[in-house]
């Protein structure tokens, strides 16, 4: 007799239960047309989870957070699930976020060497794929010294190794990991490539050893072919004038005779012992210049003048700069005189005046109109030599 009583009740209640909904809406339904972004703040429907979890947008991820990182849990429960997470953000190739994971997996200090051995591992991976070579290889090496067998760690330390050109380094983690499993394919490919690049390594610097040796050969004897012709040089690293028998200057100048000039010539000796300089040719009227890459010392400047004159220079809008008018001079810069150079000079005659001094291994030389308003301007008021 009490059954049916209670049938009815609940019949009633659940009538109760329908009837309100028809009167209020529920407060917790999903809106037909956000329901997509509503399922998204569910945690088991999340396609993707946010970087911050704030607890007042997502109360539900916030409480599973806080379960899952439980600070009362053993520190290799910890630890694994950083490791879990870590992996899960590396498989999402969100390599930074990997490299926090692991890192905090880590600062639990579990007791497990195995799982900080695996934690050192895959943030090495992780690294390496960030660029970050060194702190992979680092990674890497704290692995092995957890755990000296562990495969992956010897894989990723000789991927270091050969990507930071540790060619050697390489050739022996690779060694180390064969002796574990001597059929493991990365550590063969890794080594025949890693033994090949260091052989051509070792092969390049032998030949640039020779090379230096080679330039260096030549380059003193050049410096004694200059000392020879009593010609004075400076070195503007030296910052100040100095004879080209001083021993500082010469070890200088060696650096200085390897190197080109900024236009792509540099001093050089024929096969006759005969020298060859680059020769820059100034003209203060119109700020204008000429460089002569080789200026022989046996060669005459007007020469090179009848040559770089044949036809008139777009600049000279008087069409004034003809050989028979131009007049060349060089600069003795310590006592602000000028030396005025006859045309029919050769260059090694001017370079062994006891007052021309050869800067940058480059000579310099004034060129202007002798009989022109500027070139009257020029020189007046300074003392001006003829070279003899």
């Amino acid at each position: 007799m009490e059954l049916p009583e209670l049938d009815a009740v609940s019949d009633d209640a659940m009538d109760s239960f329908v009837e309100k909904f028809r009167s209020q809406s529920y407060r917790g339904r999903f809106h037909e047309d956000q329901w997509e972004e509503e399922f998204e703040k569910i945690p088991l429907f999340m396609k993707k989870t946010p970087s911050e979890i704030d607890p007042m947008e997502n109360p539900d991820l916030a409480c599973l957070q806080s379960i899952i990182f439980d600070e009362e849990r053993s520190p290799e429960e910890q630890a694994k699930t950083y490791k879990d997470e870590g992996n899960d953000y590396f498989k999402e190739k969100d390599y930074k976020k990997a490299v926090i994971s692991y890192t905090e997996g880590l600062k639990k200090k579990c007791a497990d060497p195995d799982l900080n051995a695996v934690l050192y591992t895959n943030r090495a991976a992780a690294q390496y794929y960030l660029g970050n070579f060194r702190s992979a290889l680092n990674d890497a090496t704290a692995a092995r010294k957890l755990k000296p067998c562990h495969l992956k760690a010897i894989i990723r330390g000789a991927l270091c190794h050969l990507e930071l050109k540790n060619f050697a380094e390489a050739v022996n983690w690779c060694d180390k990991g064969l002796q574990i499993d001597a059929k493991e394919k990365k550590l063969l490919e890794m080594r025949v490539k890693a033994d090949k690049l260091q052989r051509t390594e070792q092969r390049d610097i032998r030949k640039a050893k020779l090379k230096e040796q080679k330039e260096r050969t030549q380059n003193k004897a050049l410096l004694q072919a200059i000392k020879a012709r009593n010609i004075r040089l400076v070195s503007e690293a030296a910052g100040e004038e100095e004879d080209s028998a001083s021993e500082g200057l010469g070890e200088l100048l060696l650096d200085g005779l390897s190197s080109e000039n900024p236009c792509g010539a540099r001093l050089s000796v024929d096969d006759q012992g005969r020298l060859s300089w680059p020769v820059l040719f100034l003209y203060p009227e119109y700020a204008q210049s000429d460089f002569i890459a080789t200026f022989h010392e046996d060669s005459r400047f007007v020469d090179h003048l009848m040559v770089m004159f044949a036809e008139t220079p777009s600049w000279d809008l008087e069409r004034k700069y003809c050989p028979d008018n131009l007049e060349v001079y060089f600069e003795d810069e310590d006592r602000a005189e000028l030396y005025q150079v006859p045309p029919e000079s050769t260059l090694l005659h001017v370079l062994q005046h006891p007052r021309y001094f050869v800067k940058a291994l480059t000579p310099a030389f004034l060129v202007c109109v002798g009989s022109s308003p500027f070139c009257r301007h020029y020189l007046q008021g300074r003392k001006v030599h003829q070279v003899k």
